[in-house]
């Protein structure tokens, strides 16, 4: 009997096949490299270029604006066609003609969107950025070639998103996942070498770089075939109508993702306001840290909404229920011990009085952040079963959480720095989350009756 087989029902019982797997591969990666990848920027980056580092990745995270939330609709509708199609021998699409037309239509029309979404993120991050930046004057810091480049090769980045989620919703996540593992391996040797030859602030650059390049390598290698027959081989009749199928949901989850940047990237930007560049680049690695906590959670949850799809579909709702019932259970677990492992590497770090320790966040506001990220995580499990009816219930709620938050911020941070963000996040999630499984309850019963 081989290793395979021996870990085989172990990995079964823990709800571990494949894609999760990748999955897990990608988050243990991650939580890998992070603390190798904060050691080497607080040992040759400035405290200030830190600053600069983390806060030019927070304000990327505003080309949220400009998709709107598409890409988390697109995974739902296409997991709905796909239901009704599958890949032959040759890596084109087969079944139903009629799930075909729909998905086809789906990809031309969200290939339309994000090219204009690349324009607005090219002009839109790009100046913004430049009068952000340009408020707080800084000689020791070449800032502006680096952050225009970066701009420029984010909006192209844009253009890869949809790719992503078509191929995420027709439940190609096993080899999607797999490509997220290499190209993660490339993408942080090329951070790392870039770190250690001192080009600073361009490392984000060469990153974004390679990362585009593995992208398109990944996609003629193996979907070739697979958008060929999306984009060019198949005549579209039957259309997903955008106004009518898409929007309902789509300006819903934009309102989503608008908040989730209060929710996720808020916090560097208003400490590099009002704090200065080192206490943003403390908050920033700090929270490259207790990101992972979800993050990791997440690897048992993303490789199953396709599934959950396919499962309202069919309407198997207790299958659906039994999913949904062991993925809470793992989330729970590993996003309490990976916080609790954080907060205590952290606290030794301050005991020891390392060097290290000065570029993160004091122990209580890194806990409590900590914290607020477990409560986060166990939503995670929640929000994916309703979004897979295509419906998003949680609306009020997010929005909700992203103005408390955002007003957390800029009040509470303004006077009281990282330490009053976080027991001001702690406070909106700890209202927040039991309202999400009420709606969560409320829902379930009413869809599944």
């Amino acid at each position: 009997m081989n290793i395979k087989e021996i870990i085989r029902p172990y990995m079964r019982k823990a709800s571990i096949d494949r894609p999760v797997f990748f999955g897990i591969l990608n988050r243990t990666l991650t939580l890998i490299v992070a603390p190798i990848t904060g050691i080497l920027i607080a040992s040759i980056f400035t405290a200030k270029t830190q600053g600069y580092y983390y806060t030019f990745q927070s304000l990327l995270a505003l080309q949220t604006l400009a998709e709107l939330g598409l890409c988390i609709v697109i995974v739902q509708f296409a997991a709905h066609e796909w239901s009704n199609l599958s890949l032959n021998d040759s890596g084109n699409i087969i079944g139903d003609n009629i799930a075909l037309s729909r998905l086809a239509s789906l990809t031309r029309f969200t290939i339309k969107w994000y090219g204009i979404a690349a324009v607005l993120v090219l002009f839109g991050l790009g100046i913004g950025g430049y009068y952000f930046f340009s408020k707080s004057p800084d000689s020791s810091i070449n800032w502006e070639i680096p952050w225009f480049s970066l701009c420029f090769l984010t909006s192209i980045t844009v253009l890869t998103l949809p790719i992503f989620s078509i191929l995420e919703g027709c439940n190609q996540v096993s080899n999607l996942y797999a490509f997220i593992f290499y190209q993660t391996i490339f993408v942080k040797i090329t951070l790392w070498a870039s770190i250690l030859l001192h080009t600073n602030l361009w490392a984000l650059t060469f990153t974004n770089l390679v990362s585009l390049i593995c992208f398109i390598i990944f996609i003629f290698k193996k979907y070739k075939g697979f958008f060929q027959t999306l984009f060019f081989s198949f005549q579209v009749k039957e259309k997903i109508l955008w106004f009518n199928e898409i929007w309902p949901m789509q300006w819903k989850m934009g309102l989503s993702c608008l908040c989730g940047y209060f929710l996720h990237y808020f916090f560097i930007p208003v400490l590099f306001k009002y704090h200065g560049a080192v206490v943003a680049g403390q908050m920033g690695l700090t929270w490259s840290a207790v990101g992972l906590i979800p993050s990791i959670s997440n690897a048992w949850i993303a490789p199953k909404i396709p599934q959950y799809g396919m499962l309202i579909t069919q309407k198997r709702y207790d299958e659906l229920d039994k999913l949904f019932w062991r993925l809470m259970k793992i989330t729970v677990f590993v996003s309490g011990f990976i916080a609790l492992s954080g907060w205590l590497i952290v606290y030794i770090l301050n005991v020891l009085q390392l060097p290290f320790a000065t570029r993160l966040l004091a122990p209580l506001p890194m806990g409590i952040f900590a914290f607020s990220q477990i409560l986060q995580a166990i939503s995670l499990p929640a929000s994916g079963y309703l979004r897979a009816h295509k419906q998003e219930p949680l609306l009020f709620l997010s929005v909700s959480a992203g103005v408390l938050i955002a007003v957390s911020n800029l009040t509470l941070g303004k006077w009281y720095s990282a330490m009053g963000m976080a027991v001001g996040y702690l406070l909106v999630y700890s209202i927040i989350i039991p309202l999400v499984f009420l709606v969560w309850s409320r829902y379930r019963n009413k869809w599944h009756k």
